[in-house]
């Protein structure tokens, strides 16, 4: 068994056995145990009580976080002559359609967020087997298939994000930097959290949110009370 380095030691001294802290507590607490050299990402985990087996119960959606993801966000456009600069203008990276089809065809996928139109979904049918596996696939649901690519744009760069939850029933998402101060890590949870309850399925039976767990990158996970959310 490896041996705890001091800062390891130090970050588990902080975090008492057992206990469920506060939203508000957890957000300053996920700092204090946090000692990359770099600027680590604040996660968050929760466990719903679902069956995603399901359809009726599969929980998915987009969330504006108030203050960002503090990352950069690479965007491509894959729209219609007459909206790319519409899009330039809005931030987006890349900008195009055939050639960038091309481009992916053959390997390159190095953005994190593809936009398109309804028009270009014919075109885009067959990358489903290089961009599905990547998460890149634009799909409406998440408003990355839309007549407004650079609405769309502006929405991404300023922090939207979509999530899933996974076969065991756990949404996993970054929701900011440790460089973020503790409330504005609270602000961005609560936004998250209190869109997975407004996404709650009405054949969802008991407890809906059964575990929450703050982390960050390297860092060991901070349990989080329920029922502090009803902060919110």
């Amino acid at each position: 068994m490896s041996k705890l380095t001091k800062k390891q030691k130090l970050a588990a001294e902080k975090i008492e056995a057992g206990k469920a802290y506060s939203l508000k507590e957890a957000s300053q607490l996920v700092k204090d145990i946090t000692f990359t050299k770099f600027d680590a990402s604040v996660d968050i985990d929760v466990r719903l009580g679902i069956d995603p087996r399901k359809s009726n119960q599969m929980v998915r959606g987009v969330v504006s976080l108030p203050h960002g993801t503090g990352k950069v966000t690479r965007v491509l456009v894959l729209c219609t002559p007459d909206a790319e600069a519409a899009a330039k203008e809005a931030g987006a990276d890349y900008v195009g359609l055939d050639e960038y089809i091309e481009k992916i065809k053959g390997g390159w996928t190095d953005v994190d967020v593809i936009i398109t139109m309804p028009s270009i979904m014919g075109k885009i049918g067959a990358l489903g087997r290089i961009l599905g596996p990547r998460g890149l696939m634009p799909n409406p649901k998440s408003g990355t298939v839309t007549m407004d690519v650079a609405k769309a744009v502006k929405e991404v760069k300023q922090g939207k994000i979509d999530f899933k939850v996974d076969k065991s029933g756990i949404v996993h998402t970054s929701i900011g930097k440790v460089s973020f101060n503790a409330d504005q890590i609270r602000d961005n949870a609560k936004e998250f959290i209190a869109t997975l309850i407004k996404l709650k399925p009405t054949a969802a039976k008991g407890t809906y949110i059964k575990s929450i767990y703050l982390s960050s990158t390297m860092s060991a996970g901070i349990k989080i009370d329920p029922k502090s959310v009803e902060e919110i």
